[in-house]
């Protein structure tokens, strides 16, 4: 089984990678219950423990490493896949370490897919310079990244308020432990005083572990992580997916009555399930996949495209643009989840707006001496990173100009007998 590599940057980065490693133990926990080193483990673990226990099977003798002491796969890597680089679009190190990071990664690893989950701050966030973090951020991603899952900080926080009113309701027979990870955080939802960051943190944790469901565990349909950029990126640049996870509460502590499967297909696709703040079903889709997991058939999963597909806009040129994968082990506390990841038009307002905010500070220049100070940096760094994100808006508006064109429908090819 091929090995990813998991790069934590900044504060934002490491909180949710300490949250990534913490779930993904306790997934491996749940189905290796004999405690082996087994080849599941082996895709983001190593073991450091290398005493061996021995068994018969047909009379020849097979050894096991016992699983004793694990460390993260962050590197001596003999078969590497992939990494995945979590940072922070906003201030501090993580936006300007992560992007520097794709640039050396290309250069050494020019081979291996470079997945970037990025968190981009809120309007209300509370780092004055975060635009100009941001904008320079997003021209390293144009240039660097083959796949960039970007998340909304207030996504989060609205996702995260409406399980805290759930939870909260008494409705649905709502049953929280005492010392859950929602409920730590109720009294911040009281006081208003501090966003909930671990609650939203485990969201993009868990998007994570369905992320790599299939390169951790076995399965009817798995995906091979290359597929993702290889089925969904159709042009270089355009390489934003939008992220959908449900259910969202995958808290093990959280005992909310399951969705059923229909339900769970259709709540993908609703805007409140978004990690990003959108409405895929009023924009243009590119491409799209599903990543299931659990006991969930490959029946089910065409019917729900079948039943989906007349309220999803799709462009004309890749009308069946549907990428599917199944992975046989649910997450723990669940019977089933699923992961979507679209390629979506509806990214474009995220990048706007990202755009005006910098363009404010930019036109009076201010805090802009902070960033000339250092060296190598210059004005010019700025306009070419304003260019790059209008450039790419440009093309997301070239796209959504063709969602009044008629759909061809092209025949398919018919084997004469």
């Amino acid at each position: 089984m091929t090995q990813s590599v998991v790069v934590q940057v900044g504060q934002c980065g490491n909180q949710i990678g300490c949250c990534f490693w913490d779930l993904a133990l306790r997934e491996h926990a749940a189905v290796n219950q004999k405690g082996i080193y087994d080849e599941a483990i082996s895709s983001f673990f190593r073991n450091v423990d290398t005493r061996a226990v021995g068994h018969k099977v047909f009379g020849s003798l097979y050894q096991e490493q016992i699983l004793e002491k694990l460390r993260k796969s962050a590197e001596h890597c003999d078969c590497l896949q992939c990494f995945f680089i979590i940072h922070s679009m906003g201030g501090g190190t993580g936006s300007g370490l992560g992007t520097f990071l794709l640039k050396v990664l290309e250069d050494e690893f020019p081979e291996v897919h470079r997945f970037v989950t990025s968190i981009y701050p809120s309007a209300e966030d509370d780092v004055i310079t975060s635009p100009y973090n941001s904008i320079l951020a997003m021209k390293e991603l144009n240039e660097h990244a083959d796949c960039v899952l970007p998340i909304d900080n207030q996504s989060l926080f609205d996702i995260i308020s409406k399980i805290d009113l759930m939870v909260n309701s008494g409705k649905l027979g709502t049953i929280v432990k005492p010392k859950s990870l929602i409920t730590s955080n109720a009294e911040a939802f009281k006081k208003r005083h501090k966003k909930p960051f671990d609650a939203m943190n485990n969201i993009v944790a868990n998007l994570l572990l369905n992320l790599t469901s299939s390169a951790r565990f076995e399965g009817s349909l798995n995906m091979d992580l290359n597929e993702i950029s290889m089925n969904l990126v159709p042009f270089p640049q355009l390489h934003y997916l939008v992220s959908s996870l449900t259910p969202l509460y995958t808290l093990a502590d959280v005992n909310i009555p399951p969705r059923r499967l229909d339900q769970m297909f259709s709540d993908a696709f609703s805007k409140d399930h978004q990690l990003i703040r959108g409405d895929p079903k009023h924009s243009l889709y590119l491409a799209c996949a599903l990543m299931v997991r659990g006991n969930v058939q490959i029946s089910d999963l065409r019917r729900n495209i079948e039943r989906l597909k007349p309220a999803l806009q799709f462009v004309s040129w890749n009308q069946e643009g549907w990428k599917t994968s199944l992975c046989s082990v649910p997450p723990v506390g669940h019977s089933h989840s699923l992961l979507a990841l679209a390629n979506n038009t509806c990214v474009k307002p995220t990048f706007i707006e990202l755009r005006e905010r910098f363009m404010r500070l930019y036109k009076k220049k201010a805090h802009l001496h902070h960033y000339l100070q250092v060296e190598g940096m210059e004005e010019s760094c700025f306009r070419e990173a304003v260019s790059s994100l209008s450039a790419l808006i440009q093309e997301y508006n070239q796209l959504d100009a063709t969602k009044s064109m008629p759909v061809q429908d092209i025949p398919r090819l018919s084997i004469a007998v």
